[in-house]
């Protein structure tokens, strides 16, 4: 029997992939300065202000994909958790679902994720930065930073998420009524904020591991080498711009998520 709490399979699709065009289409200029600010080689050497849309083009063909798997994944894995995890509304739930759901995803978002922070940093075209990595790194080339991406998003997804959700569960108990699209903006923006600023140190570390030219290079390694170097403030290189980006970008995307939810939901009744 279908929970009334968690979203069709068709939801899940039609919302994340607005959402996620949206979102990293309207904000990408600040994803390249927040990239360029981590790069190795400094800021201005990896363009500076110039070109900011860079790698603009990978980025809108694997938003769509990215966040309807992604959202497909959690709210079905959802269903599957919560006989277990004391119902669909248990923060363990939320948890597990998001972590189960950054695994699936970043299948095909790490791939885009190279591309296109080599795009960001470089004068490199997309087809020629895909060629280049398989020659020299085969199929695992495109997967460059797979570990750090994982390592660096499910602790993400794992504070944003239940945040994301209590947030929604405090203003329905406060309102009556179901979550508004500007509700979910609120909510997903300072769910975002807290989990984008927490995990800094980790997207700064693959960023520069996506970047490196050495394929061995490590998590640790490179965290280590910017606190020798650094300090502990070299290990929030990007803090304000990825804060604020993901910031707006929670906003946006959750607001455009329930927005595009009640959309396709209203669509698919006045279809049946």
């Amino acid at each position: 029997m279908a929970n009334p709490d968690i979203p069709t399979p068709l939801t899940s699709l039609g919302a994340g992939a607005i959402a996620g065009l949206i979102v990293d289409v309207t904000l990408f200029p600040l994803d390249t300065l927040k990239t360029r600010i981590q790069s190795e080689q400094g800021f201005w050497k990896a363009g500076g202000f110039k070109q900011i849309y860079k790698g603009l083009g990978p980025t809108a063909a694997g938003s769509a994909p990215c966040a309807s798997i992604f959202f497909l994944t959690y709210n079905e894995s959802k269903g599957w958790f919560s006989p277990y995890f004391y119902g669909a509304w248990s923060p363990v739930c939320h948890v597990a679902s998001a972590s189960v759901a950054e695994l699936v995803v970043n299948l095909v978002k790490v791939p885009v994720e190279v591309v296109k922070q080599r795009r960001q940093t470089s004068g490199t075209r997309p087809l020629s930065i895909i060629r280049h990595a398989v020659q020299t790194e085969g199929l695992p080339g495109l997967y460059r930073g797979f570990l750090s991406t994982i390592i660096r998003d499910i602790p993400f997804s794992v504070i944003q998420f239940p945040i994301w959700e209590a947030i929604k569960v405090y203003l329905h108990s406060a309102t009556g009524h179901t979550t508004t699209p500007v509700e979910g903006a609120f909510s997903g923006a300072v769910a975002g904020a807290i989990a984008g600023a927490i995990t800094t140190p980790l997207d700064l570390a693959k960023t520069r591991i996506m970047l490196a030219k050495d394929p061995s290079t490590t998590m640790g390694s490179v965290l280590q080498q910017i606190y020798r170097t650094k300090g502990v403030q070299g290990l929030f290189a990007g803090f304000v711009p990825r804060t604020v980006f993901i910031f707006l970008g929670g906003g946006v995307f959750f607001g455009c998520y329930e927005f595009a939810k009640d959309f396709v939901e209203t669509l698919s009744s006045g279809v049946r």
